[in-house]
C-alpha cells in the first residue's frame, strides 16, 4: 500500500503530456475584447438620445386649462384679432411717420403762404395715422383669417396658403374699384405674400 501511495504522488507531480503543436486549439478570446467590439467596434449600435436617460427634466402632463388655452390661441378668431391689433399699431405708426415727412401736412389751399401751427400739424398726423391704422387692421384681419381657413381646409402648412389667401385678400380689396383692379390686386398681393413667406421660411 505504501508503494502504491508513492507511485500516485509521483504521477500527480509529473505534468500531463501536451498535445502536438499542430493540433492546439486557439485560445478563447478575452472578455474585454468582446466588450470593446460592442462599444466601439463593428457590433456597436447607435442609440437614440433620450433626455430622461441623460438626466433631463421630464415635462409634466398638460392640464385641461392649458389645452383649452392652446386651442383658443390656435383658433382662426384669435389669429384674426391678433393680426388686426398688430395691423392697427403698425398702420398707425406708418401713418404718423409718413405724415411727419410730408411737407403738405397742415397745408391750407386758401392761404398757401401761411405757416401751419403745431396743433394743425399734430391733428393732420393723427388723422392720417388713424386712417392708415384702420386700413392695415382690416387687411391684416382679412389675410390672417383667410390663411387660417385655407390652411384648415387643405390640412397643410406651406407657401401655397399664403399665396391663396393673399390673392383672395388683394382681390377683395381691389374689386371695389372694378374687375381689373381686383385681378391686379389679387396678383400683386399673392406675389407679395409669396415673397414674404419665402423670406421668413
Amino acid at each position: 500500500r505504501a508503494g502504491r501511495g508513492c507511485s500516485r504522488l509521483v504521477m500527480a507531480a509529473v505534468p500531463p503530456s501536451s498535445p502536438p503543436s499542430g493540433s492546439e486549439p486557439p485560445p478563447p478570446p478575452l472578455q474585454y475584447s468582446l466588450l470593446l467590439r460592442h462599444l466601439v467596434g463593428e457590433q456597436r449600435r447607435p442609440r437614440a438620445l433620450d433626455p430622461a436617460a441623460l438626466g433631463g427634466i421630464p415635462s409634466p402632463p398638460k392640464s385641461e386649462e392649458q389645452k383649452m388655452v392652446e386651442r383658443a390661441m390656435e383658433s382662426c378668431a384669435f389669429k384674426a384679432v391678433l393680426a388686426c391689433v398688430g395691423g392697427f399699431v403698425l398702420g398707425g405708426a406708418f401713418g404718423v411717420f409718413t405724415a411727419g415727412i410730408d411737407t403738405n401736412v397742415g397745408f391750407d389751399p386758401k392761404d398757401p403762404y401761411r405757416t401751419p401751427t403745431a396743433k394743425e400739424v399734430l391733428k393732420d398726423m393723427g388723422q392720417r395715422g388713424i386712417s392708415y391704422a384702420k386700413n392695415f387692421a382690416i387687411v391684416g384681419a382679412m389675410f390672417s383669417c383667410t390663411e387660417c381657413v385655407v390652411e384648415s381646409y387643405r390640412g397643410k402648412s406651406d407657401w401655397k396658403n399664403s399665396v391663396i389667401s393673399g390673392c383672395i385678400t388683394g382681390g377683395a380689396i381691389g374689386f371695389r374699384a372694378g374687375l381689373k383692379a381686383g385681378v391686379i390686386g389679387c396678383g400683386g398681393f399673392a406675389a407679395f405674400s409669396a415673397a414674404i413667406d419665402y423670406y421668413l421660411r
